[in-house]
C-alpha cells in the first residue's frame, strides 16, 4: 500500500515483508531481513531488538497502512465512495496479488499467537465503524464476510475462484454496498 519507504526502520519493515513473501514466512530470519534492507544486523537490532519486536512492528505497520489507504479512498478522500465500498475495493485489490501482501502474518503468529490481537481489534473496530456508517446491517454482514472470505482464501493460497468469478463477487458486493 505504501509506495516508497525512506528511513532505515521503514526499509527494514519492507524488507521483512518481502523476505516473508519471497522465501516463505517460516524463513524470516534477521540476517535475511538485514541483507534485504541493506543494513547491518546491528542496524536492524538497533531498530528492532528482537524478531518479536520486528514482527510486532510489521503487524502495526500493515494495519496503519491499510487504515490510511481506507481513509484516502473513502468519503472525504479522493474517490468519495462509502467506507464499505472503499473497504471492498481495497481488500479486493489486496486479493489480486499472486502473493498475499500480508503473508508474513504467518511468521508473526508462529512467533507469538498474541500478534493476532491487534488484527482482531482492528477488524472489530472497522466493523463497528462500518456498522455506524452502513444503514443496512444485513448488506454489511454479507459484504464483510464475503470480502473476508476472499482475503482468507488468498492468504491461505486456497483461492478456487477464477479471475472472472472474483470480479463478479466484487462487483456484486459493491452493488450490495450501494
Amino acid at each position: 500500500m505504501k509506495a516508497r519507504r525512506t528511513n532505515s526502520r521503514d526499509r527494514i519493515l519492507a524488507a521483512a515483508a518481502d523476505v516473508a513473501r519471497v522465501t516463505g514466512p517460516g524463513s524470516l530470519s534477521l540476517d535475511a531481513v538485514a541483507s534485504r534492507a541493506g543494513v547491518s544486523k546491528g542496524g536492524l537490532l538497533y531498530n528492532f531488538p528482537t524478531k518479536a519486536k520486528l514482527l510486532q512492528a510489521l503487524v502495526q505497520d500493515y494495519l496503519h497502512e491499510f487504515e490510511a489507504a481506507l481513509e484516502t479512498t473513502a468519503e472525504g478522500g479522493t474517490s468519495g465512495e462509502s467506507l464499505l465500498a472503499a473497504y471492498i475495493r481495497l481488500s479486493a485489490k489486496d486479493c489480486e496479488d499472486t502473493q498475499p501482501s500480508a503473508s508474513w502474518i504467518f511468521s508473526a503468529i508462529a512467533e507469538d499467537p498474541d500478534f493476532m490481537t491487534p488484527i482482531k481489534t482492528f477488524k472489530r473496530q472497522l466493523f463497528e465503524r462500518l456498522k455506524g456508517e452502513t444503514p443496512d446491517l444485513k448488506a454489511l454482514l454479507i459484504c464483510f464476510l464475503a470480502i473476508e472470505g476472499l482475503r482468507s482464501m488468498n492468504l491461505f493460497d486456497a483461492d478456487v475462484l477464477s479471475a472472472d468469478e472474483r470480479r463478479l463477487v466484487v462487483s456484486s458486493l459493491l452493488e450490495i454496498a450501494g
